[in-house]
C-alpha cells in the first residue's frame, strides 16, 4: 500500500514534468490500490497547488494532437470525453483552434495517402480518402475542400 503523503509527493512530480488530467492521475492511484477517498484528497490538493489545471491541459492536449498528431477536431473530443474531462472545459480550448490550422494538419496525410492508396476511379479514390480523414476525426467538409484542392494541383501539374 503506499500513503497519501506518497501518493501526493509521486504525483506532484510527474505532473512537474508534463500535463495531466484528473483521471489520468486516478487511473495511477488505482493501479498503486489508493483508497478512493486518499485519491481525491490528493487530486484536489494538486488541482488546489496548481500541478493539474485541466484548462490548461486541454490547451496543450489539442495543439500537441493537431501539430504532431494531424487529427481532426471529432477525435480530439472523443479523446478528452474518455478522459472524462467535461465539455465545457476543452470546448474552449477547440474553437480556438484555427480552423486553417486543421486544414494545415490534413494536407500532408490526404497528399501521402493519395500516393498509397489504389482506385479505380476518382470517386473511389474520394471515398477510401474520406473514410480514412473520418477515422482520423475530421469532418467531411474539410475533407472534401483539401481533396479538392490537391485535385486542382494534380490538373496544374499535367500541364
Amino acid at each position: 500500500m503506499i500513503t497519501e503523503q506518497q501518493a501526493y509527493v509521486k504525483l506532484s512530480a510527474l505532473c512537474a514534468r508534463a500535463e495531466h488530467c484528473c483521471q489520468e492521475m486516478r487511473d495511477k492511484m488505482n493501479r498503486w490500490e489508493v483508497e478512493p477517498d486518499v485519491q481525491e484528497t490528493v487530486i484536489a490538493r494538486l488541482v488546489k497547488e496548481k500541478f493539474i489545471d485541466e484548462e490548461r491541459y486541454c490547451r496543450f492536449f489539442v495543439h500537441d494532437k493537431i501539430a504532431f498528431s494531424r487529427w481532426g477536431r471529432r477525435k480530439i473530443e472523443q479523446a478528452l470525453a474518455m478522459k472524462r474531462i467535461p465539455s465545457d472545459v476543452y470546448k474552449p480550448a477547440l474553437d480556438a483552434v484555427d480552423p486553417e490550422d486543421y486544414l494545415q494538419a490534413l494536407r500532408p496525410l490526404i497528399k501521402s495517402k493519395i500516393r498509397t492508396t489504389k482506385a479505380a476511379s476518382a470517386y473511389e479514390l474520394a471515398c477510401k480518402l474520406m473514410r480514412y480523414a473520418a477515422g482520423r476525426g475530421f469532418s467531411i467538409e474539410e475533407v472534401k475542400q483539401v481533396i479538392d484542392e490537391a485535385g486542382a494541383e494534380a490538373d496544374e501539374d499535367d500541364f
